[in-house]
This record gives C-alpha cells, structure tokens and sequence, in this order.
C-alpha cells in the first residue's frame, strides 16, 4: 500500500509523529514523505531538518512560499503552491494521501489534486475555528477527501453535515497526544543545555499568531500584549515560540524582537523547539498564554491553564482548563497572575490511546473492500 503524507509545518508534522512511526515500520506500507511550506525556510527554522534528523526519508521537497504574508500574497502563495502541487499529482500516484488540519498551503496542495483523483485522508478534520480563515481551508481539505478522521467522536455529525456523506468519518482522537508518553522528554538541566533556558525559574510558555479574519485587528493587538508582557516580564521569564506564516505574521514577529533587545535575560525566542523540548516546556512552565490549537488540545494532560487570546481559536472544543480573554492588556494581566500557580485536574476531551493504529487499519481495512 502506497501512502504519502503532506506536511507544511512544525506543528502538522509534531501531530503526526506517533502516525509516521507505525507507517514506517509497518512492512506492508510504502511511505512517501512530501514536505512544503515552512518546512523549507530558514526564518521559520527549516524545520525539514529536523524530519531528516527523526530518520525520515523525505521524498519530495516543494518550496511553495514564494510571496510574503500580507493578504495579497497569501493568495499568491495558495495560487503557486496550487500549480506545484499539479505538477506532482500528475507524475505520481498513491494509494492514500494523508493531510492535516487547517492550513492555506495544506488546503491549495489538495485542491490541486481534485481533477486527478487523489484519495485524500484528513486528519483532524470537522472542527471549528470561527476566529481564523482557516476555518475555510479545513473544510475545503474535508470536502476532497475520501476519509476523515476526527478528534472528538461528536465531530463526525459535522463532517456527515458538510460532505453529504455517510461512513467517511471515524473517531481517533488527537493523535499528537500519543507523543507524550511516546517521546522522552527532557529534565531541566537538559533543556537548559540544549537551548540554554533555566525552566528552573518561573516560566510563561507563549505562542501568538495572527487573527486572520479580520487582519487589520493585528495593530492593536500587538500593542496589548506589547503593554502585558513588559508587565509579565517582571515577574516571570517569557519562552515564545514564534508565530507561523499567516496573515501579518511578521508584525508579531518583529515586536518580539525588538522586546528582546530589552528583556534579553528574561524572553527567549525559538522558531522552532520540536516535539520533544516543546513538551518538556509545557511540562515546566507556570501556564501557557497564546491562541494556538496546542494550548487547546495538549496543555490539559500537562495539567496546565491556558490563557487563550482573542478570536483565533474561538468555536473550539475544550476543556475547563482554557481561560478565554481578549487582547486587552490588563485583563491578560489579572488572568494570568490568578492561574499562574494553578494546576488544572480535569480531564483532557481530545485523548484516546492508539489512535494512530486504528487510523492505520480503517486505512487497510477501506483498500482491502472491509467497511
């Protein structure tokens, strides 16, 4: 059985490690690797390596962000990266092409391949980001694919609601969270070796990316938790990894940088701190504040409150452990200090064990003609 599996990003390819370990050593699969997007660009890490130094073979680079992230420029990247990816379903063919998420590049590499008949599998599929365009491009990805494969079993009520279609949606969890017990994390002193960061002191994990609904929402909001971080700083030392490629994303980018010229013994940035350091600064770390789905998803078996900002992630599913607040420095302020020695003991909505496997057999299971 041929599979190929389409990754864009760090945070696409940190979900999909516990599904890559089984597809590589399961003998009766042939996997094909496919990465894009930031992977490829070093202002975001070059993240490719780090798949290279997992033991992956990658079997096809395409270097498909070739405009900036103004609005414009997105739709030329979507536009260019759709003409790629036309190429490549035209030389090749697999049996199953596995995709993930909400991402504009992910979205463009599938719709590409519609015309040729590409079998797509997406894999978080039937949630909502009501905050974000990539609401959009999720659906666009589960309306070509062939199989979903959804987080919370509920979800496949939206799927079957959006595609028209019955039996294509299955309940597999959040697979990323098999890397907490799958992947070794590291003790203090090795992470402070590694990235020379002491989590021994008090810690604020942070990951901001832009609001892409309304864009323009951007200015004042960097201003706010501008304002709340050189509040936060004075008493806690800030880790931010870096925001993605999205709609003025480089504005953020730019007022953390400028902030650590500043702070520089108390903000760290990192592009990208991979699955393993990510998670063992989740586990260290006092909270996390931000907009990201990590927060959403994996901060709850960390045992760990999130500060959610704004609208990005609004629509989510989530646990009691996700403290919604505005971009509005005083309100980031008072949240955070309530939660900032609080530790969450619900449960976590997206954990399932060994989702990964039963992806693997649906997936053998549909080629081989047993529904």
């Amino acid at each position: 059985m041929k599979i190929a599996v389409l990754t864009s990003s760090r945070a696409d390819y940190g979900i999909y490690l516990p599904l890559l370990k089984r597809l590589k050593e399961d003998a009766d699969i042939q996997l094909s690797i496919i990465a894009f997007g930031t992977h490829l660009k070093a202002q975001f890490g070059k993240t490719i390596d780090q798949i290279k130094n997992d033991g992956y073979t990658i079997t096809k680079q395409i270097d498909n962000l070739k405009y900036g992230d103004n609005p414009q420029d997105i739709a030329l990247n979507y536009a260019y990266t759709t003409k790629l990816f036309a190429e490549l379903w035209n030389d090749t063919s697999y049996n199953y092409v596995i995709c993930l998420g909400d991402r504009y590049e992910m979205a463009a590499a599938v719709n590409a391949g519609i015309p040729f008949g590409v079998k797509f599998v997406h894999i978080h599929a039937g949630e909502t980001s009501e905050g974000a365009i990539d609401n959009i491009y999720r659906d666009q990805i589960s309306l070509a694919s062939t199989l979903h494969f959804v987080a919370i079993e509920s979800f496949t009520k939206r799927i079957k609601a959006l595609t028209k279609k019955k039996n294509t949606s299955h309940f597999c969890g959040a697979i990323g969270l098999e890397n907490i017990n799958g992947v070794k994390l590291l003790s203090k002193k090795e992470f402070y070796a590694k990235w020379q960061i002491d989590l021994k002191l008090p810690t604020i994990l942070m990951t901001v990316h832009p609001e892409t609904i309304d864009p323009t929402a951007n200015h004042s909001h960097i201003e706010e938790l501008k304002t709340a971080l050189i509040v936060l700083l004075e008493r806690s030392q800030v880790l931010v990894t870096m925001p993605n490629a999205d709609t003025l994303g480089s504005m953020y980018r730019t007022m953390f940088k400028k902030l650590k010229d500043k702070y520089p013994i108390k903000l760290f940035l990192v592009e990208n701190l991979g699955t393993q350091s990510y998670f063992t600064a989740m586990k260290y770390c006092k909270l996390l504040i931000g907009n990201t789905s990590s927060g959403i998803i994996e901060a709850a078996s960390f045992k760990k409150f999130v500060i959610n900002l704004g609208n990005r992630q609004l629509g989510r599913a989530h646990g009691e452990n996700v403290i919604h607040v505005p971009f509005d420095c005083k309100k980031i302020i008072s949240k955070a200090m309530i939660y900032f020695d609080s530790i969450y003991t619900g449960m976590n909505i997206y954990e399932l064990k060994n989702g990964s496997a039963q992806i693997i057999k649906i997936l053998k299971d549909k080629l081989n003609g047993i529904s």
